[in-house]
């Protein structure tokens, strides 16, 4: 039988997978079976349909339409692809999986999310029963420090040790979390594991649970991800009813209990001791350090959190030995980790990569380079906590160590490509306004901190920037970092730093010369339409929603500023240049 796979994460759904489901559903040939998967990776090539014929061998199709439903099924039914051959993915684009080596992401793209048996299949629940079977909960975290996994959710902590601290804490309560609530904008990680692969995580967290001596887990989403939540319940339905969840798993005498708790999106909960408090009930808002989650955490008993990638590597990590995990990355940083590739790059998605590859590396070689033929200007790491890195430091190594030293940091994993139109001050102040509005207002060099910040940065991209504002905003950031009470203040400023650091002279710009290098500065730009290029198509006045220009066919057209609201539209639609933009 040839097996007909569509992906179904919320990105291929996005872009009409569901409707090319329905479609095949409705035609399928005797000869052929239909199932669905999760996000492959390859967002930037959603829809995705995969044929998998008798042998094995894999034709995959991208970019797919509801149109093209029925010669796809006609194709399998006489068994002659060449049919679909302009369906077929190109040999570059094929490179964006090729040259990943995956392991958190091993099965999401491959298996049916919601099946438990194309799980069991693929060796799924071999871990835990081993690790119940033949391992103490002693030597399950022994073999993760030998792995050398450290949490992926940002701050690189090594996962054994929080592990051991829990396990060793002094009561029989204790919990195990997942941190699934992924808040970074332009990461999307967490929830394509969840939607792709929610077995391997139960088992992940399963063995966690095991090693510290957990009979309860928790996974804490946000509720922004419902495809992941679905999902999830269901995986946890289906474990249970195979006994792999509950009392007495395997037979043995290790017993656990897990459920979700969908919170409501506050960024600050992504820190542990705040998403503790939105799950006993209470307002996000980080505790004291210490005592430590590992002695009193959810209901002050001990707790260990880590997020949706840690607990993903883990059976592999088991089924292989630490070694192997340890084999791959650098001295400081194992194994792999997983980026999502968004902004103004040609293969945007999810790249898995062992520690140590460059960011040239996973920008040019894997996601293709800068689109529509523009240069690399700048790549955010880290998102709101993280920091800007430019085109000079494209060469520096994928680890902890080696990114700190940039001024950005790891994060969860967020990589936002930037190219020459972005305005770099404009970055800082749309980071500062996310974290402004998602501090939760404990303290005061948070609370208030990013607001002066974020106006300092305001000012400077409406044209009213002063002398010894960048100053003041390295005065700033130097309070925060050191008087906030959480990682969300105390991180805050890396965008500004990173951005003042390496593209000082478009702030000067700014201020001095009242100039937006890159153009994106509303406040700091004008339109203009060049008489000598322009032939008088009136596509522009067509296309203005102002009504800000004028002009008869075929003659040249005119922009009135004090009507012009600087939306860029007349510059997209002129096809002859004649739109000039004047930073």
């Amino acid at each position: 039988m040839t097996k007909i796979v569509v992906g179904a994460g919320s990105c291929g759904i996005a872009a009409g997978a569901q409707k090319v489901y329905d479609a095949l559903e409705s035609r399928m040939p005797q000869n052929a079976t239909l199932s669905i998967t999760g996000c492959n990776g390859m967002c930037f090539a959603e829809p995705i349909v995969d044929i998998y014929v008798e042998n094995g061998a894999l034709t995959r199709l991208v970019r797919v339409q509801e149109t093209d439903a029925p010669r796809i099924a006609e194709a399998v039914k006489s068994n002659d692809l060449a049919a679909v051959e302009d369906l077929k993915i190109s040999d570059e684009d094929a490179q964006f999986l090729e040259k990943q080596t995956r392991i958190a992401l091993r099965h999401c793209g491959v298996l049916n999310p919601e099946s438990i048996e194309e799980y069991e299949n693929a060796g799924g629940y071999t871990a835990i029963r081993r690790a119940l079977f033949d391992m103490t909960p002693e030597a399950v975290i022994e073999e993760i420090k030998a792995s050398g996994l450290a949490g992926r959710g940002g701050a690189g902590f090594p996962t054994w040790f929080k592990w051991n601290a829990a396990r060793n804490s002094a009561g029989e309560e204790k919990y195990l979390i997942c941190n699934a609530d992924e808040g970074d904008p332009g990461a999307f990680m967490d929830r394509a594991v969840i939607e792709g692969d929610p077995h391997g995580l139960i088992e992940g967290m399963l063995i966690g649970a095991y090693a510290i001596g957990a009979k309860e887990a928790i996974v804490y989403v946000r509720a922004e991800y419902p495809l992941a939540i679905k999902r999830l319940e269901k995986a946890i339905r289906q474990a249970e009813e195979k006994g792999y969840l509950g009392e007495n798993i395997f037979g043995s005498s290790f017993s656990c209990k897990m459920r979700i708790k969908a919170g409501a999106g506050a960024f600050v909960c992504g820190e542990e001791t705040a998403l503790i408090e939105s799950l006993e009930g209470n307002r996000g808002m980080p505790r004291l350090k210490p005592p430590f989650p590992a002695e009193a955490g959810y209901w002050h008993k001990p707790s260990n959190i880590n997020n949706v990638e840690t607990f993903a590597n883990v059976p592999w990590i088991l089924e292989n030995g630490g070694a192997a995990f340890a084999a791959m990355g650098t001295e400081g940083s194992k194994g792999t980790k997983v980026f999502a590739l968004t902004g103004k790059i040609r293969r945007g998605g999810l790249v898995e990569i062992p520690m140590g590859k460059t960011l040239r590396d996973v920008i040019f070689d894997i996601g293709g380079g800068i689109r529509d033929g523009k240069r690399f200007k700048a790549v955010q790491m880290g998102g709101p906590s993280g920091g800007c890195i430019p085109e000079s430091l494209l060469d520096t190594v994928i680890d902890y160590k080696a990114l700190g030293a940039t001024g950005a940091i790891m994060g969860s994993g967020g990589m936002v490509v930037m190219d020459e139109s972005t305005c770099m001050v404009g970055m800082a102040k749309f980071f500062l306004d996310f974290t402004a509005k998602e501090s939760c207002g404990k303290c005061v060099h948070c609370r208030l901190g990013t607001k002066r910040m974020l106006e300092v940065l305001t000012r400077i991209t409406e044209g009213a920037g002063q002398e010894g504002d960048i100053e003041l905003l390295e005065e700033l950031c130097a309070g925060i970092k050191d008087g906030a009470l959480c990682g969300l203040g105390q991180t805050a400023p890396n965008p500004v730093l990173t951005t003042i650091r390496y593209f000082r002279d478009e702030f000067e710009a700014h201020i001095r010369d009242k100039r937006c290098p890159a153009g994106e500065c509303a406040a700091l730009t004008t339109y203009s339409i060049n008489p000598e290029k322009c032939v008088g198509c009136t596509k522009c006045a067509r296309g203005c929603p102002v009504g800000a220009i004028t002009g008869e066919v075929r003659k040249p057209h005119k922009i009135d500023p004090a009507l012009c609201i600087k939306c860029g539209k007349c510059a997209e639609n002129c096809n002859f240049g004649a739109v000039e933009v004047n930073a």
